[in-house]
């Protein structure tokens, strides 16, 4: 990926650290979700890679929906008004939703799509997330399950992007600022 690694100014996790990560997500994810019927609800684009290599790792039967919200539009700050694009297509009033984030930072857009799910009667609703910036946090909002905390800084790779592009860096980066301040 030499051609992509010009946007990055150090990389965070490798694509190691990140396997690692998702292999300890999902023996706890499966360890406390055995017997149940549990339904993966992916929130899009950024957490298709996540979701992807995390349902791998859950050795459960389990089904998988996608939402699709926006918040950011081409900006590196969320605008704290999220807009529902893409709904899921399955009731939830029998079923463990657990939503699969790709990252939490304000915390605005899982706290609107869990109040969504919530309000469909569910058996539960919980959060996992690949990143964590807690810092960022504007609502009282904590994901259960967490691969890693990471800095306050603008992060590509693994799924996350930058005005759509990068998603497709194998580890998680710091943008170079010149990128997206140029």
């Amino acid at each position: 990926m030499e051609g992509l690694s010009k946007y990055s100014d150090r990389v965070l996790l490798t694509r190691e650290e990140i396997d690692a990560m998702v292999k300890r997500l999902g023996a706890e994810i499966t360890r406390d979700y055995a017997g149940k019927k549990l339904f993966l609800i992916c929130v899009l684009k950024g957490g298709f890679v996540f979701m992807a290599d995390l349902v791998r790792a859950i050795d459960l039967p389990l089904e998988v929906d996608f939402i699709a919200v926006s918040s950011y539009g081409s900006s590196t700050k969320t605008s704290g008004v999220v807009r529902l694009l893409k709904d899921i297509d399955k009731p939830l009033n029998d079923k463990h939703v657990l939503i699969v984030e790709d990252i939490m930072d304000s915390g605005l857009t899982l706290k609107y799509i869990k109040s969504l799910f919530e309000g469909r009667s569910p058996l539960s609703v919980k959060i996992v997330t690949a990143f964590d910036k807690p810092e960022r946090r504007r609502v009282d909002i904590t994901p259960d399950y967490v691969g890693a905390v990471i800095p306050d800084e603008f992060v590509v790779g693994y799924g996350l992007d930058y005005d759509g592009k990068l998603r497709n860096l194998p580890e998680l980066s710091v943008l170079r600022r010149d990128v997206y301040e140029g």
